[in-house]
């Protein structure tokens, strides 16, 4: 991966490494991304506010700018490294704004420079949460779900009721990602390591590490994911009117909320 042009970061770079390791994982990511934004511009139209939860570099941002031209952004995350790419990325453009905050802190909607936003959308970002934590974010975004507004999570949301297709299906992508590996794909810990040794982004690295341990140690998934119903009969709790999932995959699940 080239990461310098003419003595500066390419930031642009770091963005398609990132989006590269994720599809890596999930190679149907682009088609979620499509189904969150087809249901953004049903329910609130074609220039939204948005929330981009956990933004990590920004996907979801970006994808929200190039098809809204008249979008705005707003990305909340905890991560120095991952922050410091989606600065980096979207330094030019002036739809975008980032936010760093930790959604433990039961504080962190102060930090945001809107009260409320026309979406909220997350995508592979809050599986790390435990049930009691996601279910008091959920508590805490439905104020911030403007009427009428959506929230969307697209996260891995297994089916325990189905365990010899969930077994197949195991097996199907252990055997994908190994192809892929060989031909040299990054996986995450291998991405986290490049960040770690690149002399502009190690700094944040180390910081990132300190605050969540290492990546390169393996996944990080929490033992307590839950399934699309969970997710759904949750928001309800929290305040929203409507909920339900509006795509699958065998493994994982999009899951609307309406205001």
């Amino acid at each position: 991966m080239t990461t310098e042009t003419a003595g500066r970061t390419d930031w642009q770079a770091w963005q398609r490494s990132w989006d590269r390791q994720q599809e890596w994982y999930l190679p149907d990511r682009e088609e979620r991304f499509r189904v969150m934004l087809d249901m953004v511009e049903a329910v609130v139209g074609p220039a939204p506010r948005v929330l981009d939860l956990a933004c990590g570099t920004g996907s979801i941002s970006d994808r929200v700018l190039h098809r809204f031209p008249d979008a705005r952004t707003t990305g909340v995350d905890l991560d120095p490294a991952l922050l410091a790419i989606a600065r980096g990325h979207f330094a030019d453009e002036e739809r975008a704004e980032f936010v760093t905050a930790d959604l433990n802190d039961p504080d962190w909607t102060a930090r945001l420079p809107h009260r409320s936003y026309d979406a909220v959308l997350t995508a592979t970002a809050l599986h790390w949460l435990r049930t009691d934590a996601l279910r008091g974010l959920y508590g805490q975004l439905a104020p911030v779900v403007r009427e009428g507004g959506v929230f969307m999570n697209a996260d891995h949301m297994p089916d325990e009721d189905t365990p010899r297709l969930d077994e197949a299906v195991r097996a199907f992508e252990r055997s994908r990602k190994e192809r892929e590996k060989a031909a040299g794909v990054q996986d995450w810990a291998d991405w986290w390591g490049t960040v770690a040794a690149d002399p502009v982004l190690a700094d944040a690295a180390a910081e990132r590490f300190r605050i969540f341990g290492d990546p390169r140690t393996g996944d990080h998934f929490s033992d307590q994911v839950q399934a699309p119903a969970w997710h759904v009969r949750t928001l309800r709790e929290a305040g929203f009117a409507e909920a339900r999932p509006v795509w699958a995959s065998p493994s994982d699940a999009l899951v609307l909320g309406l205001r």
